[in-house]
């Protein structure tokens, strides 16, 4: 039931980065706000690379594979939207392949990442706290890039008192 949860929640995550992604522009994926910033493309890529080798043989290898050069994630690629999607992807599929192998009677179990021992537990809601951290980040420059036309992921200003009329009605 708790690894269930767990899962819920790096679902709703992943739903809602690509609810943010899917608005804007192709050309603003790559566009940085602020100096030393990080566009959409690269935020989306440290998380892949990220999961992929966290979750890669989760519980029999470090989570810090010798493959990732991590550094290469924060730099500026001219990936399209379909390279950066196919990345995300196959990271997250990495992610659910483990996590639906996974019965809450692992969570006592131990994951190394770094060659630090972790529970599973904590190293899941680790791995849930960094990807969250920057699905907002992702969202929130999803939001600044396409303005006006911004289409609200959750209950969109002002209608609070409708959705509470009808709690279970979904926005999207």
């Amino acid at each position: 039931m708790i690894v269930e949860s767990i899962k819920s929640e790096y679902q709703r995550y992943k739903s809602l980065a690509e609810m943010a992604i899917a608005q804007v522009k192709d050309g603003d994926l790559h566009k940085v706000l602020g100096e030393d910033g990080n566009s959409i493309a690269v935020i989306m890529n440290h998380p892949s690379g990220n999961l992929k080798s966290r979750f890669a043989n989760f519980l029999t290898e470090d989570g810090e594979k010798p493959w990732r050069n991590r550094d290469e994630e924060f730099e500026e690629k001219p990936e399209d939207r379909t390279i950066l999607l196919k990345k995300w992807a196959e990271s997250w599929r990495i992610l659910f392949n483990e996590i639906n192998s996974l019965q809450d009677s692992d969570l006592s179990k131990v994951a190394r990442i770094r060659g630090k021992e972790l529970t599973v537990s904590d190293a899941l809601q680790r791995s849930l706290a960094h990807a969250s951290y920057h699905v907002g980040r992702i969202v929130l420059m999803a939001r600044i890039h396409v303005g006006r036309d911004w289409k609200s992921l959750s209950i969109p200003r002002g209608k609070s008192q409708e959705y509470n009329l009808y709690p279970t009605k979904e926005w999207q």
